[in-house]
């Protein structure tokens, strides 16, 4: 008895410490500046002329002037004791652990509003201790210095609604209407979003949405705020979405701003918790003119085609500013940015990066490889047989300028292994593309999978004439009063040789040149009709994917189209991306002359047979002017250099 008794002592006098630390932390949270939190959490972004283009909480709104469905379904669903506990609802926890202990998993969690409320006062959600113990600290100041009233309005605020934050805000992009006249059908749909704002998202995933709305309502019954009869009118609505921002008419923005804030947590220099700057304003790099440009392009030319999905940077290669960025072709119903987050394989452009380490190493836009059907062979009796597109094939040498016309498959893997496949792979680090390149044959066809916004970046470095940029959407960062706290500084370094860098670029303006009409066709001939201005092409083909980059001095735009399940692209599908390229960059730049490339002083022009590459005589069917670096002009028949590559010629 005296052992227990001392155990309940011990015990007793254990709570009671705890409790007085509870209360003295309490007070002490009293005691210490009231928090200014109404402007806590806000965002104002600025485009790239420094006007204010969305401020993502101007529509504040009080908690008198929010639905009481809204308000009792939040409550019900998120933390029913809210007005019973002081920040912690220690029940609810020890159930919820005991719960996760018995399932060995985290399936329940046990937060309450206000502990939210400060989670969402933080930049980033760090799941270490340390920014544990600030959230908990955040919540007992919190309840130390609000009403219970004032720390629901914030929450209801600031919280997410599927990259829509704000119940106002929320209530007029999806219902189009203000959240004081929310139906309870509405009100329960919405409140079912902050728990996953992707998977609940009810213009995305409305099986999913319903599903959480159902479990809602029946929590509204349990807790007597509704009755079941009023359930099951709700469930009954007919609901219509709106699905467009209020804020702005380009729905694509919403990619642009959740790319920018992705690049905002990873910048050193801010603070982590709102509460130390009152709020951001973002100084991005959108231009709201090219973006709307993109998004009514990539519109009007994927409407007939429900399932196709687009992404598309506009990038300024001068300086790596992203001036446009669309990541999906409809905002509110995937919020997945396959701009900034998909990689994909790139196909054939991939081929400049190799023909400029060809142009490093000797070749010249004339060196010859023949274009037949091949196989080639390696070690241990491997084999690679590559294909043209459409099984065409020039059956004879053919020059680097038809190559990259016609997008020969042969002559890439040729080159390639003349190199060596370490070359390439040198050259796309040295570029910088990001991703671990691959030395295999097939690497020159653009195997690899690459983020598009690398690849964008990696087309920069030729389209500024050797310099590597990183791609950027922040210029700066300043608080509400205006004191800077990032800025963003210019890192651009020489990689590339200027000379070699016009020749390339002059190559691939042959895609779409009449003088490489001959046994086939470039592979932009097409839209050469639709150009006002000279730029370098490349497009890519592969099973799953449709990309096309192209550039001059002012603008580099690179788009991908292709499926989300990986499903084979027909082949009508390769105008869709060539159609939003075109459009994009000729409207963004109708204003703009014509800025090409001067030619630098140690590179020639020579008048060619350009399938050949021998000089051009007054018999020669096709001429055009290709650009050599001075002394390595063709003077005679130009050598094919098959015989270094050990292959079986396909009969």
């Amino acid at each position: 008895m005296k052992v227990l008794k001392k155990i309940f002592i011990t015990f007793l006098i254990i709570i009671g410490i705890l409790l007085l630390f509870y209360i003295g932390l309490y007070v002490y949270a009293r005691l210490t500046p009231k928090l200014s939190i109404n402007s806590a959490n806000n965002y104002y972004f600025y485009d790239v002329n420094e006007n204010l283009y969305n401020g993502n909480n101007d529509n504040w709104v009080s908690l008198g002037d929010i639905s009481q469905n809204l308000i009792n379904a939040t409550i019900s669903i998120e933390d029913k004791h809210f007005y019973e506990h002081i920040g912690f609802d220690y029940l609810r926890i020890l159930k919820s652990l005991y719960i996760n202990f018995k399932s060995g998993k985290n399936i329940q969690g046990a937060s309450t509003i206000t502990q939210q409320y400060a989670k969402n006062l933080f930049l980033t959600f760090d799941k270490t201790w340390e920014r544990k113990i600030e959230e908990a600290w955040l919540t007992i100041r919190l309840e130390s210095h609000y009403s219970k009233n004032e720390i629901l309005e914030g929450y209801l605020n600031t919280i997410n609604y599927g990259g829509v934050f704000g119940i106002e805000n929320a209530s007029l992009y999806y219902f189009n209407k203000s959240s004081k006249d929310l139906t309870l059908a509405e009100a329960t749909i919405l409140a079912g979003i902050p728990k996953s704002p992707v998977y609940y998202n009810p213009i995305s995933n409305i099986g999913n949405a319903k599903a959480r709305q159902k479990t809602i309502l029946d929590s509204m019954v349990e807790n007597k705020y509704i009755t079941q009869e009023e359930e099951n009118e709700a469930l009954n609505e007919q609901l219509v979405f709106y699905g467009k921002n209020p804020l702005s008419d380009i729905s694509s923005v919403m990619y642009y701003q959740d790319a920018v804030i992705e690049e905002l947590k990873s910048i050193k220099t801010i603070p982590t918790s709102f509460l130390e700057t009152g709020g951001l304003k973002i100084y991005t790099n959108i231009n709201l003119d090219y973006q709307k440009i993109l998004e009514e392009s990539v519109k009007k030319n994927t409407n007939e085609n429900e399932e196709i999905e687009v992404a598309s940077v506009v990038m300024d290669p001068n300086t790596g500013k992203i001036l446009a960025l669309v990541g999906g072709k409809n905002y509110s119903k995937s919020q997945y940015n396959r701009a900034t987050n998909s990689k994909r394989q790139v196909g054939s452009t991939m081929k400049p990066f190799l023909y400029y380490a060809a142009l490093e190493n000797g070749f010249t836009s004339s060196t010859t490889f023949t274009s037949e059907q091949t196989t080639f062979t390696f070690a241990n009796d491997k084999t690679y047989s590559p294909q043209n597109y459409g099984n065409i094939y020039a059956e004879k040498p053919i020059t680097m300028a038809t190559a990259i016309a016609y997008s020969d498959n042969i002559y890439a893997v040729k080159t390639h292994l003349f190199l060596g496949e370490e070359t390439l792979v040198n050259l796309g680090n040295r570029i910088g593309i990001n991703e671990k390149l691959n030395p295999v044959p097939s690497l020159a066809l653009g195997s690899q999978e690459i983020n598009l916004v690398d690849m964008t970046e990696a087309y920069s470095t030729f389209a500024n004439e050797g310099y590597k940029v990183d791609g950027y959407l922040i210029e700066k960062v300043t608080d509400l009063e205006g004191n800077i706290l990032y800025q963003h500084e210019e890192d651009k370094t020489n990689v590339l040789n200027k000379s070699l860098v016009f020749i390339l670029n002059e190559l691939l303006t042959n895609t779409y040149s009449p003088s490489f009409n001959d046994y086939s066709y470039p592979t932009m001939i097409n839209y050469k009709d639709k150009m006002t201005k000279k730029y370098a092409i490349k497009t890519g083909t592969t099973d799953y994917d449709r990309l096309i980059f192209g550039y001059n001095k002012d603008l580099v735009v690179g788009v991908w189209t292709g499926y989300d399940d990986n499903k084979q692209t027909p082949t009508e599908d390769r105008k869709i991306s060539q159609n939003i390229w075109i459009e994009t960059i000729e409207n963004c730049l109708k204003d703009k002359d014509d800025n090409w490339y001067e030619i630098p002083s140690n590179v020639v022009g020579v008048l060619v047979d350009p399938i050949s590459g021998e000089l051009a005589t007054e018999k020669t069917k096709n001429k055009k002017i290709l650009y050599y670096i001075k002394g390595t002009e063709p003077t005679s028949k130009q050598v094919s250099l098959d015989d270094s590559i050990p292959t079986i010629k396909v009969q």
